[in-house]
């Protein structure tokens, strides 16, 4: 009778395994906006720091999630091919991670403010992508649910 017992256990006990792995493959994906709205490598690297941190950690539990760095004001420095501090770690972290699963949006906002100020077009990285207002960006992220972080 205590074969049968301890049996009974190992099933139950590899049907909780199941269950609980099962329902981690099956969650939805996670979603983060992080801001940028400073011309300072310091917030920049964190930033990115941040958002490697978090694909790892997900990416460690075979989860799910969906990164968007948003850049505007002063920000849009971090995505500006002239003058960002951080160019190459953008292409690394772009490159680290499944496509559209990280996107950084450029504000087009304060894009056109900087080329009327500077009297030329601003080029930026290769993997930016313009987005009408970061602001408005970021508020609509997180009306769809995502998760907010401002390093």
């Amino acid at each position: 009778m205590h074969g049968v017992f301890h049996r009974l256990a190992i099933v139950a006990l590899m049907s909780m395994a199941f269950i609980s792995t099962s329902s981690a493959a099956d969650s939805k994906p996670h979603h983060i906006a992080i801001q940028v709205d400073q011309n300072d490598p310091q917030v920049m690297n964190l930033v990115l720091n941040n958002a490697s941190n978090v694909i790892e950690y997900y990416r460690n539990k075979n989860e799910e999630v969906d990164i968007d760095i948003v850049a505007y004001g002063p920000g849009l420095h971090m995505l500006r091919a002239d003058t960002s501090p951080v160019q190459d770690r953008v292409k690394r972290l772009k490159d680290m991670v499944f496509p559209g699963k990280i996107q950084f949006s450029a504000c087009n906002n304060t894009k056109q403010g900087m080329e009327k100020a500077e009297h030329h077009a601003i080029a930026l990285v290769p993997d930016a992508t313009i987005v009408p207002s970061g602001v408005v960006h970021l508020m609509e992220l997180q009306e769809q649910g995502w998760s907010y972080v401002r390093p």
